[in-house]
């Protein structure tokens, strides 16, 4: 039985995958309140302690817009954590998953972005994101970096629920429409994970290196929100459904500009892998009846 040592698992991520590789992996999560990643000598010596065949970095600092005024502190999670668990990592001869962003990118290509497309991160988020790739790639450990796009889940802080919240006091939504992606959710990202561990060690060591993972098919965040309330009300006969309407981002702005295109091909995960997410639209209905049933 590998030994999975997983952090962040008290977020979306980290939590999804906890659960999807209990039974089946010795794990061994661990939040924040136990291995805080702006410690790189904590991340040393739990990483020493522990000698995990694996370790999923699930952790990360999110607040897009935050990052922008508190740059120390997501730079210490998102760019030199990696790193330090890629060294602690290759010590004792674990693989890292690592999960990272479209916000490594512009969002001005027209297409679906490759792994090998030009980086450009728009802020402080996404350049910590991408140095922390850079590191965990220096450390010299096996790794397999999965960049995702547009995260939700049923617990955490995200989109979804913020839509579900926002219905219960108001007639009347105002979301951007000119912003392309994939919403992808995070018991796919667990299940993609899940897949990876599936695999013997030595393919998994020799296929290291960047792939995109994110559910397929795209839509903007309008038409996000119109499918979270008509899936919503279908599973919910009678429930609030506010009327949600397609605006600009330059009628939202926020301190950081999102990249307009968030499209991530991934052809490159099917052809190493055999992984192929679900459509977003699929995953999304998963993620209304998890609620459901909570």
């Amino acid at each position: 039985m590998k030994r999975v040592l997983v952090t962040g698992a008290g977020g979306q991520v980290g939590a999804a995958v906890v659960e999807r590789l209990s039974g089946t992996c010795e794990v061994l999560a661990h939040d924040r309140s136990t291995l805080d990643l702006a410690d790189s000598a904590r991340i040393a010596a739990v990483i020493d302690a522990a000698k995990p065949h694996v370790v999923v970095n699930a952790g990360a600092y999110t607040a897009v817009d935050r990052a922008e005024t508190d740059a120390d502190a997501a730079r210490a999670v998102n760019a030199v954590a990696p790193g330090a668990i890629g060294a602690a990592a290759k010590r004792v001869g674990a693989v890292v998953i690592h999960f990272s962003t479209d916000y490594v990118f512009d969002g001005t290509k027209d297409s679906p972005y490759v792994e090998t497309d030009p980086v450009r991160p728009l802020g402080t988020y996404g350049a910590t994101k991408l140095e922390g790739e850079q590191a965990l790639a220096a450390s010299g450990a096996d790794h397999v970096i999965l960049r995702t796009s547009w995260v939700y889940g049923p617990r955490g802080k995200n989109f979804l629920l913020t839509m579900l919240n926002a219905a219960k006091t108001r007639d009347e939504l105002r979301v951007v429409d000119d912003q392309h992606g994939a919403p992808t959710s995070a018991l796919q990202l667990a299940r993609a994970v899940d897949a990876l561990l599936a695999r013997d060690d030595a393919s998994l060591r020799a296929a290291k290196g960047v792939y995109h993972c994110s559910a397929a098919g795209e839509v903007t965040w309008w038409g996000f929100a119109r499918a979270i309330f008509e899936r919503q009300a279908a599973l919910h006969p009678g429930s609030k459904v506010p009327r949600v309407i397609a605006i600009p981002s330059a009628e939202y702005p926020t301190p950081v500009r999102r990249p307009e295109n968030s499209r991530l091909s991934n052809a490159k995960l099917v052809q190493a892998f055999g992984i192929a997410l679900e459509p977003w639209d699929v995953a999304l209905d998963e993620v209304l009846r998890k609620l459901a049933s909570a």
